[in-house]
């Protein structure tokens, strides 16, 4: 396969690229087309590494409005609802909602997904569904599970029994939620568990860390020395820490320090953040999305997920990323027209860094063809009109072919 006359990434030049036996095999100026070679015409379009989603829940996709909706819009209504919907799951009721959500996902250009599966139920069911989807769609997904313990590790019968059955089950990564455990202890306590349950068995760690608009909820200080004085360092992500957006800047300048020593990765779920947070405020409100401006300007990786897609926490949600990083950048005020071209970055090779993907990811020689070619010709315009994924090539196969909209106008 050539690809002709595309800008790869933020680049001015335009280039061609060849792909062979599911690699790239050579990226040039100007290279010629061989015979009987399946040739795309890139028109100048920009191709970029496929799309990352570093923080969803598969596993509750499509529940919104089962049993009830989530009239308040707080966390924890989402929570009090979920923890009633996941007795009536099945196997096939978590495969067929998940796998009707990666379609949607796939079709916007994801190829690669971080999913974060509840385990602290009365079964292991919703990732057994998962595990078994990982193995079905890996020829179209590349799929990254989480043990999640929704209800805290401690705070919940069997909570470490489940997490380490789960390890033995085949997650790729160890999560917390040590803010919503019963009391500070017990969050420092998941916390370590956690980290050397990760060490022991060589897992990466994604943890729900600070969800809530409270400047006291400082786990992510214990997270990020843990990161540190393991030197597992950014085999660590902290998600969401929408409680930074409340601390004091005295108190961040002192926590920056640390967060740049123990090298951990940080993810915001931009809608989600905004929808949930602020809601116990009246006025002012807060807009309970991490500093994303500032841990990117400290040099600290930030890439974005959707967390929620139509579920008790968040009723909308459509698999495309484009919507993360337009809330994201506007919230965080990153709307300079060079940080908005340089955005994509947050749901591609910053998401690739916080999934530790980065030996097979990227549009290079000797990778794997995986790359996703968007009809504009620049990353400012792709957001700003949220352009088609014309082509998610996936192994050097099209995986999605998308026909752009035709509009008349008759004035």
């Amino acid at each position: 396969m050539l690809i002709k006359n595309v800008h790869i990434e933020s680049q001015e030049a335009v280039k061609d690229v060849r792909i062979e036996d599911g690699k790239f095999v050579e990226i040039a100026e100007t290279i010629e087309r061989r015979d009987n070679e399946e040739v795309i015409e890139g028109n100048g379009k920009l191709l970029l590494p496929p799309f990352v989603d570093s923080h969803v829940h598969l596993d509750a996709t499509r529940t919104a409005g089962q049993p009830e909706w989530n009239e308040t819009g707080t966390l924890f209504d989402g929570i009090r609802i979920w923890e009633q919907r996941v007795k009536t799951i099945t196997k096939e009721d978590v495969k067929t909602r998940a796998k009707e959500t990666i379609r949607e996902q796939v079709a916007n250009g994801l190829q690669v997904v971080r999913s974060h599966v509840d385990v602290t139920g009365p079964n292991l069911l919703a990732l057994e569904a998962l595990l078994e989807l990982k193995e079905e769609l890996k020829d179209i997904v590349e799929l990254q599970l989480v043990a999640f313990p929704q209800s805290g590790i401690l705070s919940t019968p069997n909570g470490k029994a489940n997490m380490e059955q789960a390890v033995k089950m085949g997650v790729d990564v160890i999560g917390g939620i040590p803010h919503f455990e019963f009391n500070r202890d017990y969050g420092v306590e998941s916390l370590k568990f956690l980290v050397d349950l990760a060490e022991r068995y060589d897992r990466l760690v994604d943890v729900h860390c600070d969800e809530i608009d409270d400047p006291n909820s400082r786990h992510l200080e214990v997270l990020a020395t843990l990161a540190y004085e393991t030197g597992m360092g950014d085999k660590v992500t902290a998600s969401h820490t929408t409680a930074m957006s409340s601390y004091n800047d005295a108190y961040t300048y002192k926590l920056f320090r640390l967060l740049g020593m123990a090298g951990l990765n940080f993810v915001a779920n931009p809608e989600v953040n905004l929808h949930l947070g602020g809601r116990f405020d009246t006025y002012p409100k807060r807009r309970s999305m991490t500093r994303i401006k500032e841990l990117s300007k400290a040099g600290i990786n930030v890439s974005f997920g959707e967390d929620d897609i139509k579920d008790p926490w968040y009723p909308m949600g459509n698999g495309n990323m484009l919507d993360q990083v337009q809330v994201g950048i506007l919230a965080g005020g990153l709307m300079g027209y060079s940080q908005v071209q340089e955005a994509y970055k947050f749901v591609t090779n910053n998401a690739a860094r916080t999934l530790h993907i980065q030996d097979h990811y990227g549009i290079e020689v000797g990778k794997p063809a995986n790359c996703i070619l968007l009809n504009q010709t620049n990353f400012y315009d792709v957001l700003n009109e949220h352009a088609e994924v014309l082509y998610s090539i996936r192994g050097g196969k099209v995986l999605v072919e998308t026909k752009p909209k035709e509009v008349s106008l008759k004035f």
